[in-house]
């Protein structure tokens, strides 16, 4: 619904320290956190003596040097910390020095994981975006991304056109298939422009993310025979946990890297890859929590864990070699 887009928006305003915890990177434990913080707290207020400073006091530190103003520290998707134990998450202390706040994003949650325990004298405000109010707030947003993508995509235009549709019938149907979820838009909208839906009617376009993922899933011909290897290179992605380099992957599976490298192309809308300067070399990791939990989602099916097992298996034995 936005949340890492507000945080975002937010952080280019104000300037304020940030981090955005992103799982399918691996960043997104409580010592990554900690490590950047840190770094960014010491550079914005010139504290000394804090290079191995704890959380708590870095901020008292911190605290100490802003004559009257404030400190706001932005993170963004608490949801997506992985971390051992029932503490707070990234380890937040229960109370604040003066002038020191935190904004927080997450996606929904119930008491067992919310695990953000604070003090009665700690101040708290709650901002629900899926209340009625926010959604339909957020359901004219989405209708007028759609109105600026028709605006300067002709291709998705002529789209329309062939099928008679009006620009406002196709906003409105859009709109309602995304369930306010801008990752839809991101995907389905440039599909459209690329021809990848020539084949389907306004209304046979996938109606929410999940069910874009499984279309795709379908179309593709993933839960073919011929095309396991191709799931398994995916589903590395998902296990690993962070990114992966395509020469890593092929010696995991005994593959091709040229084979591994055609199915990330495959997928490239939701594959990131990011290049490692030092090493001169690429790493890969999944873009959206969303779709690895589609893929995680595949693991519930009888194929789906064979192929999970074999994975793991296959992750082992490349582990037990690099050791030995």
């Amino acid at each position: 619904m936005g949340k890492s887009a507000i945080a975002a928006k937010y952080v280019l305003a104000t300037k304020f320290p940030c981090y955005f915890n992103v799982f399918a990177e691996g960043r997104n434990k409580p010592e990554k956190f900690l490590a950047s913080i840190r770094q960014q707290l010491i550079k914005r207020h010139s504290l000394q003596n804090a290079d191995n400073a704890d959380l708590r006091t870095l901020l008292q530190k911190a605290s100490e040097e802003l004559k009257g103003q404030k400190l706001v520290i932005v993170v963004d998707a608490l949801d997506e910390v992985e971390q051992e134990g029932n503490g707070n998450l990234l380890d937040l202390p229960q109370n604040l020095p003066d002038g020191v706040y935190f904004l927080l994003t997450r996606r929904l949650y119930n008491q067992e994981t919310k695990r953000l325990n604070l003090s009665p004298d700690t101040p708290v405000d709650e901002l629900d975006l899926t209340k009625s109010d926010y959604t339909a707030l957020s359901q004219e947003d989405v209708k007028e991304y759609i109105h600026l993508f028709l605006k300067n995509d002709h291709k998705l235009k002529s789209w329309i056109n062939e099928r008679n549709i009006s620009e406002d019938n196709f906003t409105q149907e859009i709109a309602v298939k995304s369930e306010n979820n801008f990752i839809y838009l991101r995907y389905l909208l440039p599909g459209i422009s690329e021809g990848k839906y020539n084949d389907l009617t306004l209304k046979g376009l996938p109606q929410g993310l999940q069910d874009y993922y499984t279309t795709h899933w379908n179309r593709i011909g993933m839960d073919n025979e011929s095309n396991e290897k191709k799931v398994k290179i995916l589903y590395i992605l998902v296990e690993r946990g962070e990114p992966i380099s395509i020469n890593m992957i092929a010696e995991i599976l005994d593959e091709d890297e040229y084979e591994v490298k055609s199915v990330l192309n495959d997928w490239v809308e939701y594959v990131t890859p990011k290049v490692n300067e030092d090493e001169q070399k690429t790493y890969y990791s999944i873009y959206h929590r969303s779709f690895m939990e589609f893929l995680k989602g595949q693991d519930k099916l009888g194929k789906g864990r064979k192929l999970f097992k074999e994975v793991n298996k296959s992750m082992a034995n490349y582990m037990a070699k690099e050791m030995a």
